[in-house]
C-alpha cells in the first residue's frame, strides 16, 4: 500500500485534491491549460485575517491588511508627519509636496499626480459607474467605493478608534471621529470664525449665512 503510494504520480495527487476521488489516469496533455492553472489556485495556501475573515493568498498582503485593525502605519512623509499603511501610498502622497501634476482633465482642468487617478475622474465626466452592489445594485465610479458601500450590508467594520474602540465602516468617518480625542477643528468659516470637526457640520452652518 505504501510503495502504490509513493509511485502515485504528481498529476493523480491534483485530481484526488480537487475532486477527492481516485479516476482513471489521464494524460496530462490532455487537460487544458485553464485547468491546470485551476488546479494550482486550488492548491494555494490561504492567509485568514482573524479580526474580519478576509482571505490572501500570500502572507505579506494579510500582513499589510492587519494595518487596517491595528492602526499601524510604518510609513512616515519626513516633509509633514503624514503616515501609511504601505509605501505606495507614501510616494503618492509625496507629490503633494512636490508638486508634481503630469496628468490634466481636458474638460474640467484638474490635474492629477497618477494616470490612474485622472482615468477614474474622468467618470464623472462620462457617468461611467463600472462598480455596482450585488445587493441592492446600487453603482459607483471607484471600486474603493463600492467596497465601502458593501460594509452597510455586512455590518463589517474594520477602522477602530484606538482611544476608545469606536468602530467605523469607512476611514473618513473615523478621521472625523478622531477629532473629538484630538480637538481639531479644520473647517473653518471665513464670516465669522466658527470652527467644525466635519465638512458636513460646516456646510450646514454656512447656509444660516447664506
Amino acid at each position: 500500500m505504501l510503495h502504490e503510494m509513493e509511485e502515485k504520480t504528481q498529476y493523480e495527487e491534483n485530481l484526488d485534491f480537487i475532486t477527492g476521488e481516485k479516476p482513471f489516469i489521464c494524460s496530462p496533455t490532455e487537460k487544458t491549460q485553464n485547468e491546470v492553472s485551476s488546479r494550482k489556485r486550488a492548491q494555494k495556501t490561504s492567509f485568514t485575517c482573524q479580526q474580519c475573515g478576509k482571505s490572501f493568498t500570500q502572507k505579506e498582503n494579510l500582513k499589510v491588511h492587519m494595518r487596517i485593525h491595528t492602526g499601524e502605519k510604518p510609513f512616515t512623509c519626513p516633509q509633514c508627519g503624514k503616515s501609511f499603511t504601505q509605501k505606495v501610498s507614501l510616494r503618492f502622497h509625496m507629490k503633494v509636496h512636490t508638486g508634481e501634476t503630469p496628468y490634466s482633465c481636458q474638460q474640467c482642468g484638474n490635474r492629477f499626480t497618477e494616470k490612474r487617478s485622472l482615468e477614474i475622474h474622468l467618470r464623472i465626466h462620462s457617468g461611467e459607474k463600472p462598480y455596482s452592489c450585488r445587493v441592492c445594485g446600487r453603482r459607483f465610479i471607484r471600486r474603493e467605493d463600492l467596497k465601502s458601500h458593501t460594509r452597510v450590508h455586512s455590518g463589517e467594520k474594520p477602522h477602530t478608534c484606538p482611544q476608545c474602540g469606536k468602530s467605523f465602516t469607512q476611514k473618513g468617518n473615523l478621521s472625523t471621529h478622531m477629532r473629538i480625542h484630538t480637538g481639531e477643528k479644520p473647517f473653518v468659516c471665513v464670516q465669522c470664525g466658527s470652527s467644525f470637526r466635519s465638512k458636513a457640520n460646516f456646510n450646514c452652518h454656512m447656509r444660516k449665512h447664506s
